[in-house]
C-alpha cells in the first residue's frame, strides 16, 4: 500500500527523512539482520539500511545541546506507532500463517501463489518490511477467507488527519465529523 513504510524506496531514495522514517528503518533493520542470515540480498539491505540510520543519527542526534523537547516528542510519537504498526503486522502473520496451516500450504507455495517466487520477498511481506501490493492483499483476503480490515493497516498517520479535519471544518458540514480515534460519518 503507499502509505506504508517501503524500505526499498527509502534505500533508493538514499536518506531518512524524519523520525517515523528512522523507527520504521530501525524495525526493518533487526528484521533483515535475521532474514540475512538465510539470504544474501537481505545481507546487502541491511547494510544499506544501517548506513542511512547511521547518517540520519549522526545528522540529527549528535549533538545533546541541540536536541529539543519537539524533537524528543515527535521521536517518542514515532516509536509508538511503529509499535502499534509491529502489532498489527504480528496478528496478521498469525493469521495468515494460521489460514495456510490449514489448507497445508507454506509461506513459499503461498508466494508462488501470489506470484512471488523469491523466497526473501515473501518473508518481507510476511514480516513488514515491504508493504503487500493492493492485489496481494485482494488475492489473500479472498483465498484465505480474511476480512481486508484484518490484512490492512487503516490507521492515518497524524499529520493527515490533522489535515481532514481542517478541511473538514472549512466544509462547514456538520454531519461529516472527526472522531477522536477514527471517522465518523453521523
Amino acid at each position: 500500500m503507499e502509505n506504508e513504510f517501503n524500505i526499498n524506496k527509502v534505500i533508493k531514495r538514499g536518506s531518512i527523512k524524519n523520525e517515523l522514517e528512522l523507527e520504521y528503518a530501525s524495525l526493518a533493520e533487526r528484521q533483515l539482520k535475521l532474514l540475512s542470515k538465510e539470504n544474501p540480498k537481505a545481507k546487502i539491505k541491511y547494510s544499506q539500511i544501517m548506513e542511512l540510520i547511521d547518517a540520519y543519527e549522526a545528522k540529527h542526534w549528535t549533538n545533546r545541546d541541540q536536541i529539543t523537547d519537539s524533537q524528543v516528542e515527535e521521536s517518542d510519537k514515532a516509536e509508538l506507532i511503529v509499535q502499534q504498526h509491529l502489532e498489527f503486522i504480528e496478528k496478521r502473520k498469525k493469521l495468515i500463517r494460521s489460514k495456510l496451516k490449514k489448507l497445508g500450504l507454506n509461506q513459499q507455495e503461498f508466494g508462488k501463489v501470489l506470484g512471488h517466487d523469491n523466497k526473501s520477498y515473501i518473508s518481507e511481506l510476511m514480516n513488514g518490511i515491504i508493504p503487500f501490493s493492493l492485489k496481494d492483499l485482494i488475492v489473500t483476503s479472498k483465498l484465505l477467507k480474511i476480512n481486508l480490515n484484518k490484512l490492512i493497516p487503516t490507521q492515518i498517520p497524524e499529520e493527515e488527519k490533522v489535515k481532514i479535519e481542517k478541511t473538514i471544518n472549512k466544509l462547514g458540514k456538520p454531519m461529516l465529523k472527526l472522531d477522536k480515534k477514527e471517522f465518523a460519518f453521523s
